[in-house]
């Protein structure tokens, strides 16, 4: 018999396995870009303040102040915090909100005073460095929390604990706005006023207290704007942007004497949270009274 040829053989191709990395995704790193990006705003401007060059190094802080209002945010929603992230941005914003205001102001007109302006500068920079500290031991490090204050109540979620970091920044920058305004409206002496080592140094002196103080301030995040409120408050919001557009240092000063205007209404709105909240507690062991029988 004859043998039949040998098959010839077949090979099979194994599917070839794509390469997985050990990382995150780049969605979840955005938020650290961000703040990135406010750190750098914040050297740059210091680079720029010792040109000289006032406007843009004030321009940066800005800057710096509304990329830390998104970087916060978009870590939540993109469900990116991190422990590293919070560190990050403190860091970031302690060189962008306290170290680089407190040099340029020092550059600026402080620098007159020799040593003497330089202490409301290092005053500021260090009570910046200490809100943001009290800020960081309130958060929780996994299931165990860090050494600090106790958690707030519910009431006082929707509120800061002293004036938040872009803010004191946006305080402190006041007499650099005004006079940036001033002269360009033409209004030299009233540019020179508010550029006095005395007035800035006062100035600095109290930003920093509200800095570390426990006044209670609105954080915005949960604020809800009644109805009839709406329409008005979109109205300003348009003119304040054009404003804005057509004025930016005289918008900014402006941002910060309304920012100071509301800083009462926000003390009376957590009192009178305070006390609602105090009305529904009852005392351990009381009772209702009991109904009289019939």
């Amino acid at each position: 018999m004859n043998a039949s040829p040998p098959r010839p053989r077949r090979f099979r191709f194994a599917a070839r396995q794509r390469p997985r990395f050990q990382g995150q995704s780049f969605n979840r790193l955005i938020p650290n870009i961000l703040t990135l990006l406010g750190l750098c705003a914040g050297l740059l401007a210091m680079r720029f303040a010792l040109e000289g060059r006032w406007e843009v190094a004030a321009g940066l802080i800005i800057t710096a102040g509304a990329i830390d209002g998104l970087d916060g945010r978009l870590a939540r929603l993109l469900k990116a915090t991190s422990r590293f992230g919070a560190e990050f941005d403190s860091l970031a914003d302690f060189l962008s909100f306290g170290v680089a205001p407190a040099m340029i102001l020092y550059l600026w007109t402080m620098h007159d005073y020799r040593g003497l302006g330089f202490v409301p500068c290092v005053m500021f920079a260090v009570c910046m460095s200490l809100r943001l500290a009290r800020f960081n031991a309130a958060l929780d490090a996994g299931p165990m929390p860090l050494p600090g204050p106790p958690p707030k109540p519910a009431y006082a979620q929707s509120f800061f604990t002293g004036v938040p970091a872009p803010a004191g920044a946006l305080l402190a920058m006041f007499p650099l706005f005004a006079s940036l305004a001033f002269e360009g409206w033409g209004w030299f002496g009233l540019a020179s006023a508010v550029r006095y080592p005395a007035f800035v140094g006062i100035l600095l002196i109290l930003v920093a207290l509200a800095l570390v103080s426990t006044l209670p301030t609105w954080s915005f995040k949960n604020f809800k704007v009644r109805r009839e409120y709406i329409l008005p408050l979109l109205l300003s919001v348009g003119a304040f942007a054009a404003l804005l557009v057509s004025e930016p240092w005289a918008a900014l000063a402006a941002a910060g004497l309304i920012y100071c205007a509301m800083l009462p209404f926000s003390f009376r709105s957590y009192l009178r949270l305070k006390r609602e909240a105090e009305s529904l507690i009852q005392p351990i062991g009381s009772h209702p009274p009991a109904e009289p029988e019939a």
